[in-house]
């Protein structure tokens, strides 16, 4: 009789049992999505976009999105250095650079970055009059902005623009300094104007509503009373002498621009002078300068000398085209430390 052989129906040995394949799960990443993935509790690099094939019950993933969004901050108070109090707030827009970061840096990205965001601004805030706020508010907003990175960049979150948001004065400042207005939102004649164009106008605006016996050059900022040096000078070489006169390593550390003044004259001849304040003690002289200069101002030399001596506004003569700049404006605002110096 045969007999059954029933060692071929046993089982293996529990040591040569063989795990089954995990199957992956796939997911289609867009283009402005990426995927953190935790393996096993270590983070991964970026997936994506495209196909992603994460492993179930080994991996963790969660989705960021790297399109530019945007919050805004409400109104708030702030207690200004002179002694006002302005509300105001702002509008920001960000975005994520870095995926991993902005998943292990910080639990609740979006809260940590409008409380942030909220703190730097009364902070930046409060070290400013009530005039800068009113009429610098473009520049305020670069300079909040790069206050803002500094903190949000190590969890991987940009800001790419701050725009604060036009508040109301509540309490007006304490004391307002010798030759300061505070200019109210809304100035008559400025309808419409926006961009460095409104900084321009404002800021020449605040000078030029500001009470005076005779008018006075809108760069300034000076006292009624005090009698300038250049009223005597005929001719824009004369007035290049009196610059090269007052030249120093100061007032090049104090500048750091270099201007270039393209003059034409009644009988039709068109000359060019440059003052240059980047390096050295500083230059003034006739021609061009050797490099590209940061600003460039257009007029003829009756208007040039009359913006100096103070019978010339300069936002009458820009509004009217009779002074044109090109470059950056900011620049030729520091023109009114030179100005200053000549008139003292």
């Amino acid at each position: 009789m045969a007999v059954l052989d029933l060692q071929s129906n046993r089982h293996p040995p529990r040591s040569h049992l063989h795990f089954y394949n995990l199957s992956y799960n796939r997911m289609t990443v867009p283009n402005y999505q990426r995927i953190v993935v935790f393996r096993l509790g270590r983070v991964c690099p970026p997936k994506g976009p495209g196909i992603v094939l994460v492993l179930p019950l080994i991996d963790q993933w969660q989705r960021v999105d790297l399109r530019t969004r945007a919050f805004n901050i409400p109104p708030c108070q702030v207690q200004t250095r002179d002694g006002g109090l302005f509300s105001v707030g702002a509008d920001i827009q960000f975005r994520i650079w870095n995926p991993v970061l902005s998943v292990v840096s910080v639990q609740d990205l979006n809260a940590s970055t409008r409380m942030t965001a909220q703190n730097a601004l009364t902070h930046s805030l409060a070290k400013k009059t009530v005039r800068e706020i009113q009429t610098e508010r473009v520049k305020l907003g670069e300079y909040l902005g790069v206050d803002i990175n500094e903190m949000t960049r190590p969890w991987g979150l940009e800001i790419d623009r701050v725009e604060l948001t036009p508040g109301s004065l509540l309490k007006p400042p304490e004391e307002t300094p010798p030759g300061s207005l505070v200019v109210p939102p809304s100035v008559p004649g400025l309808e419409g104007i926006t961009g460095p164009l409104q900084q321009l106008a404002m800021h020449f605006m605040n000078h030029s509503l500001q009470p005076q016996q005779e008018s006075s050059v809108a760069f300034l900022n000076e006292q009624s009373g005090i009698e300038p040096t250049v009223t005597t000078l005929s001719s824009v070489e004369e007035l290049l002498h009196a610059v090269q006169l007052v030249l120093s390593e100061t007032l090049v550390n104090q500048i750091g621009t270099c201007f270039q003044f393209d003059v034409s004259s009644g009988e039709g001849q068109h000359r060019s002078y440059y003052v240059d304040l980047c390096q050295g003690r500083g230059a003034a002289g006739a021609g061009s300068l050797y490099r590209q200069p940061d600003v460039t101002l257009t007029m003829c030399d009756e208007d040039l000398l009359a913006m100096f001596q103070g019978r010339l506004q300069p936002f009458a003569a820009y509004s009217s085209g009779r002074l044109q700049i090109q470059g950056d404006i900011k620049s030729a605002l520091k023109l009114e430390e030179l100005i200053k110096l000549l008139r003292k």
